[in-house]
C-alpha cells in the first residue's frame, strides 16, 4: 500500500514538473524533450503526457505537446485570491499613465525574480517581458531590489554560481554587488542600466506588508532613449510612490519617531 502510495505522488510531481517546463520562450516540447530536461525516460513522460491530455491540461500537435486552456482557468482563479496583485493592479495602470513605460509586479522565488503582473506600454519601441517570466537577481531593478532586503543568506548562496555577466554592465563581483545593495537599502529603489539586455533600463522599489517585511517589488521598465539621465529623476519618484502605495494597501504605515 504504501510502495504505491509513493508511486502516485512521485507521478504527481514529475506531472507537476513537465508542466513547470513549459514557457514563453519553450511553449511546445518532443515527448523527447521532456524525458531528457527532466532526466525522466521516455515511457513515463509519455504516460503523463497522456493523462494530461485527457484532462485537456496539455494537446498535441505535429508531434509536439502545448499547454491547454484549464492552466488558464486556473491562473485566473490564483491572480484573483491573491491580495497583493488585487492591491497592485490600479497602481501599476497609474504609474503606466504617469511614466508611459511598461510596469511590473515582481516577487521572489527560488533565487529568482518573478513577474506575477504587467501593464503593457503603448509605445511602439518596447521591451519584451510576459507575466511568468523569471530572470536573474543580481542584474535586474526588481532582483536588486528583492536581494538587497532579503536574508544574508540568499546574498551567500546567489554569489556561488549565479552571478553570470549578460552585458558589460552587469554586476558580477561580489563585492560591488555587496556595495550596489548597501546603497539600495539606503536611497529605497534600484536601477538596471543595461544589466540584463542592451539599450533597457529599469527602475524598482520594495513592497512592504503590513509586518514591514518586503515582499515584492514594483518597477517600470523602458529603452535607454526614454529612460535616460533627464528622465529618471521623476521616474524614480513615481516608482518610490507606487511602491509606497501599494504597501500602504497591504496594511504597512511606518511609525515615525520624533
Amino acid at each position: 500500500m504504501g510502495e504505491k502510495r509513493d508511486n502516485t505522488l512521485s507521478s504527481v510531481k514529475n506531472a507537476l514538473r513537465v508542466l513547470k517546463s513549459f514557457s514563453i520562450e519553450e511553449p511546445e516540447k518532443k515527448i523527447t524533450d521532456l524525458a531528457n530536461s527532466l532526466n525522466l525516460g521516455t515511457s513515463t513522460v509519455s504516460r503523463l503526457m497522456t493523462t494530461l491530455a485527457s484532462e485537456g491540461f496539455v494537446y498535441k500537435k505535429n508531434q509536439r505537446y502545448r499547454l491547454g486552456w484549464p492552466l488558464l482557468s486556473l491562473s485566473g482563479v490564483v491572480t484573483s485570491d491573491i491580495e497583493i496583485h488585487t492591491e497592485a493592479t490600479p497602481v501599476l495602470h497609474s504609474l503606466l499613465s504617469k511614466t508611459g513605460e511598461t510596469s511590473h509586479l515582481n516577487i521572489l522565488e527560488n533565487r529568482e525574480v518573478i513577474c506575477i503582473h504587467k501593464v503593457e506600454s503603448n509605445h511602439t519601441v518596447r521591451t519584451f517581458t510576459h507575466i511568468g517570466s523569471r530572470n536573474p537577481l543580481h542584474c535586474t531593478s526588481s532582483g536588486k531590489v528583492l536581494l538587497a532586503f532579503n536574508e544574508k543568506d540568499l546574498f551567500d548562496e546567489i554569489i556561488e554560481n549565479d552571478l553570470i555577466s549578460y552585458t558589460h554592465n552587469t554586476i558580477s563581483d561580489p563585492k560591488k554587488l555587496k556595495e550596489a545593495l548597501k546603497e539600495i537599502r539606503e536611497h529605497g529603489y534600484a536601477i538596471s542600466r543595461e544589466e540584463l539586455y542592451q539599450g533597457v533600463t529599469a527602475i524598482a522599489a520594495p513592497i512592504r506588508d503590513y509586518t514591514g517585511r518586503v515582499v515584492a517589488a514594483v518597477n517600470t521598465i523602458g529603452p535607454i532613449q526614454r529612460i535616460n539621465s533627464h528622465t529618471i529623476p521623476n521616474h524614480i519618484k513615481r516608482v518610490c510612490d507606487a511602491a509606497k502605495e501599494i504597501s500602504e494597501r497591504l496594511g504597512y504605515f511606518p511609525t515615525y519617531k520624533s
